[in-house]
């Protein structure tokens, strides 16, 4: 959601920001803009509804000269897209000129203030309003931007990332962050790059300072990082390395980077188990959690809190910790926890899920669950965000960096790492014999083999998914753990390819959805062997007999659903706990074709931002 890019330094500032703003693309956008200031001290804004490469057309006639610039793509919130919405914004006299990700609740009343004090606005945003404040500031208090910044912070209700130019000192940026990640990159000569996240930076540095909220960044052409809290304290800033490698943000010779991705989930469900399951020892081993080791043990509940896929890996963790571990379990929508008055005791354990450990309502519900006293857990991808930093404690998924705003391998990734959690529970705990532990950690080590397996069957599934690319609407059904599979299969369809979809539990099949059954409704089931197969056979002939179509993913060697189904996909046999981290990929793998085949954008689907940091 949002993009920034910030750049300050000896060599030409928009090539910079340009690819930086192509880098954050995933992100999920419906505008872009650069601010540069010249060699001669000219401040120069261009923006453009549409795709940064609609920017650059509009652009390349124009002065893109200049060693210091920001750069931005906008996912509306307050005001149409449309050019004059679109960011970077100046202030009233136009030597200020700032861009911001976030929300700026109080921005009303704040703007009615200024106006009475004859500031003129031209767009509908709240982020002109904060830049006005700013100058303002300034210009009454008599203070440096810097100072400025902090004092006009210190009114602002909301979240925000934000990066400000002064066309009058050209030589600094100034940047600060609540509730909006920020990552500030200290180059080798002497420039220094600012960035939502760490992958328009990737490319010129590893060294980077993640900033906290409520700070500061005083950032000087050749001279220093300064950081201050909104106490107009000093910090000193903590320099991490980055792991990720170019690469990684790369399509790597693939179509899209959702392809990509779901391909590249036998390594990363691999990397997320490296170093933790060791079958031959029979041993799981989880130091983010070790700590806590005592409160796990003692829980008499775990709760789940998490947002879109992540919710649903949270729902099959459900059943893993209630089948493995035997405490009661129960998956929140973080969106809906934080504005509940939810009733949580101190022995309680949290378990926030997040791709980006950015997730705006996901924060929120930390934050309440912590003032209640329980002990929260992160289960998050990306290293150094801020889900993680306000956790007691968890485990990243190594899942490597996502940049399809579907998310497919960050799904089996956090599954991986709750199925390890269930069974280091359940062996605490001894809820489990010995011989059933080591059983399903050898099946856990198969895992990453048999999803290459389905990954092969990946041109017949196109033929399938050649089929139904068409259709309106479809239902996705499963049981017991299969269920969260079903919802995940349906969020895929109809999030990349706009087709109505809606997953059921297959029994609740008949308490409703089997009204909409009939010869063009394609029906997608998971039904793979195991306790209720019988169960689920039993639903796909109700469909059968409604002349719905059925495409099956099966266990390898099932005879009775093909005898049925119009379409089998058949997945390698294995525990059936364990049957999520399989049966999604060719779900993955048929919302992919159909989105492609329907001419849809993969990787940017419409009104979509990869990480809602905003609520």
């Amino acid at each position: 959601m949002c993009g920034i890019v910030g750049y300050i330094g000896n060599k030409d500032a928009y090539p910079v920001l340009i690819k930086g703003l192509q880098r954050l693309e995933y992100r999920g956008y419906d505008s872009a803009g650069v601010a540069l200031i010249n060699g001669e001290g000219k401040l120069n804004v261009y923006k453009k509804k549409g795709k940064v490469s609609e920017l650059v057309s509009a652009s390349k006639n124009e002065d893109l000269s200049g060693s210091v610039g920001i750069g931005h793509t906008r996912w509306a919130t307050h005001g149409e897209p449309n050019d004059v919405n679109s960011h970077p914004h100046y202030s009233d006299t136009k030597d200020l000129v700032m861009i911001h990700n976030g929300i700026i609740e109080n921005y009303a009343s704040i703007k009615e203030r200024l106006k009475k004090r004859g500031h003129k606005f031209l767009s509908q945003t709240d982020t002109e309003v904060l830049v006005h404040l700013i100058e303002d500031i300034q210009q009454h208090e008599g203070m440096k931007l810097g100072h400025a910044v902090i004092a006009a912070l210190k009114q602002v209700i909301g979240a925000y990332a934000i990066v400000v130019m002064d066309k009058k000192d050209p030589s600094t940026l100034i940047a600060a962050k609540k509730g909006s990640p920020m990552v500030i990159g200290i180059g080798n000569n002497d420039d220094f790059y600012i960035a939502s996240d760490a992958s328009p930076i990737v490319e010129y540095t590893k060294n980077v300072v993640y900033l906290e909220d409520e700070q500061v960044a005083i950032i000087r052409r050749g001279l220093e990082l300064k950081i201050r809290n909104l106490k107009d304290k000093e910090i000193t800033p903590y320099v991490q390395e980055l792991t990720i490698e170019l690469e990684a943000i790369e399509k790597g010779g693939y179509d899209h980077f959702m392809l990509k991705e779901i391909y590249e989930q036998p390594r990363s469900v691999k990397d997320s188990m490296r170093g933790r399951l060791i079958a031959e020892e029979g041993k799981v081993v989880l130091g983010g959690i070790v700590d806590h080791e005592v409160k796990f043990k003692n829980a008499k509940r775990i709760i789940f809190i998490a947002c879109g896929t992540s919710w649903h890996a949270g729902l099959v963790g459900e059943y893993l910790f209630e089948e493995f571990a035997r405490i009661p379990v129960e998956v929140e929508y973080a969106s809906e926890f934080r504005y509940r008055n939810p009733i949580i005791y101190q022995d309680d354990i949290v378990i926030a899920i997040s791709q980006s450990g950015e997730t705006a309502d996901t924060l929120a519900a930390i934050e309440l669950a912590k003032s209640k006293g329980a002990t929260i857990i992160g289960v998050c991808n990306v290293v150094g965000s801020s889900i993680p930093r306000a956790s007691h404690g968890g485990s990243y998924t190594h899942a490597g960096p996502e940049i399809g705003v579907a998310s497919t391998k960050a799904f089996t990734a956090q599954v991986t790492v709750l199925t390890l959690m269930a069974l280091h529970v359940a062996r605490l705990k001894g809820t489990m014999a010995e011989s059933r532990f080591r059983q399903l950690l050898y099946e856990m080590e198969a895992i990453p083999g048999k999803i290459e397996e389905v990954l092969k069957q990946n041109p017949e599934i196109k033929k399938i998914a050649a089929k139904y690319k068409d259709s309106k609407n479809a239902l996705y059904l499963g049981r017991g753990v299969s269920f969260p599979v079903a919802l995940e299969g349906a969020l895929k369809l109809k999030e990349i390819s706009y087709i109505h979809a809606e997953g059921y539990p297959a029994a609740e099949m008949k308490h409703g959805p089997i009204a909409l059954i009939d010869e063009e409704m394609p029906v997608f089931v998971i039904a793979t062997k195991g306790a209720n197969y019988e169960k689920v056979v039993s639903n796909i002939q109700e469909v059968k007999a409604r002349k719905g179509k059925i495409i099956a993913v099966v266990t390898a060697g099932d005879h009775d659903v093909k005898e049925m189904a119009d379409h089998v996909i058949e997945i390698p046999e294995t525990d059936e706990n364990l049957v999520p981290l399989i049966s999604v990929i060719p779900l993955q793998l048929l919302s992919y074709h159909i989105a492609v085949m329907r001419g849809c954008n993969v990787d940017q689907p419409r009104n979509l931002a990869k990480s809602v940091t905003v609520e």
